[in-house]
């Protein structure tokens, strides 16, 4: 057992009447009696007080919850997705009603080319320099030469005028390419109609590609043969692909081609080609080619972006063998 210290006797070593004075010489150790008083108590120990401590853990049970702290807070989404939103569907449309609405959104990118193709006019370069010289003329006629700020200004706005209202003439062309775009234009030589491909965002059709599958030559002279038979060995020509202004740059185009090759490889075979018309019914251009710039990048993406489609099916037909 060990030893427990009961009392600390100072006086054992200094002796019963000097143990105050001896502090006390000392000047830096001058304490009151009742702080020694207060240790000796203290040193005093109770061995019925000494015991082995609980070592046992509380159970989890006798814990508080954690509280949850005031500085953290969920924000709420900024955009939330609400709960009724709309399927979005991609499939061949039969129905000819839908058919028609396929064909209207193609005439409306048509008659969407004469917006861009007046933006890109009224900020051409050489466009530009024509209007700087009227407007330099104009400004030496009438403020150089007779110093009238009316006429001046008059002329001026008359030269701004005139700019725009040319541009607008030549490209209203394309309204008129649009409005003889018609039923027939779905129609092949043969007398079969282009299979379109819709995407609908509900009851919405949103986006529209319409795409002929044109029969291996070599088959087609044999007269006898299904159309199915001779589409084997033959090609997909996308002539038209468009999608709703809001919605365009969101994936939906992507997600038509992607069907247009699957719709190919399934009727004329897995290795069918699948491209672009060379006459699509946005290749249509009323201006000189110098100012027709815009339409053909747009031709380059859509080409690229068909390009990545049938790799991903090539990559994915390769995974499939492995």
């Amino acid at each position: 057992m060990a030893h427990v210290a009961r009392e600390l006797d100072l006086n054992a070593y200094y002796g019963p009447a000097t143990v105050m004075d001896k502090m006390n010489s000392v000047p830096g150790l001058k304490t009151s009696t009742a702080f020694f008083f207060f240790l000796r108590a203290n040193l005093v120990v109770n061995p019925s007080a000494v015991s082995t401590p609980d070592m046992e853990p509380a159970p989890s049970s006798a814990l508080p919850p954690p509280s949850p702290s005031p500085l953290v807070t969920v924000d709420p989404p900024s955009n939330p997705v609400p709960d009724d939103l709309p399927p979005l569907s991609v499939g061949v449309l039969d129905a000819e009603v839908d058919k028609v609405d396929a064909l209207n959104l193609v005439t409306d990118s048509i008659a969407q080319q004469r917006q861009s193709a007046s933006y890109h006019l009224v900020f051409h370069p050489y466009l530009l320099a024509i209007l700087a010289v009227g407007l330099s003329a104009a400004y030496q006629y009438a403020w150089r030469s007779r110093r009238d700020l009316g006429m001046a200004l008059m002329l001026l706005s008359g030269v701004v005028m005139t700019y725009l209202l040319t541009i607008r003439y030549f490209t209203g062309r394309y309204v008129q390419v649009a409005e003889d775009t018609r039923w027939s234009w779905m129609v092949s030589d043969d007398g079969d109609e282009d299979t379109v491909v819709g995407v609908r965002f509900g009851a919405d059709l949103i986006g529209a590609l319409v795409l002929r599958l044109e029969p291996n030559p070599a088959a087609s002279a044999a007269k006898k043969r299904s159309r199915h038979s001779m589409l084997r060995g033959g090609r997909g020509v996308i002539r038209a692909w468009t999608v709703k202004l809001k919605y365009r740059r969101k994936g939906v185009g992507v997600d038509m081609l992607h069907e247009a090759v699957k719709i190919t490889r399934e009727r004329c075979g897995k290795d069918a080609e699948v491209g672009f018309a060379k006459e699509h019914a946005n290749s249509t251009m009323v201006l000189p080619e110098v100012f027709n710039g815009p339409f053909r990048k747009d031709e380059q993406r859509a080409a690229k972006a068909l390009e990545r489609v049938l790799s991903e099916w090539e990559g994915s037909k390769r995974r499939r063998k492995l």
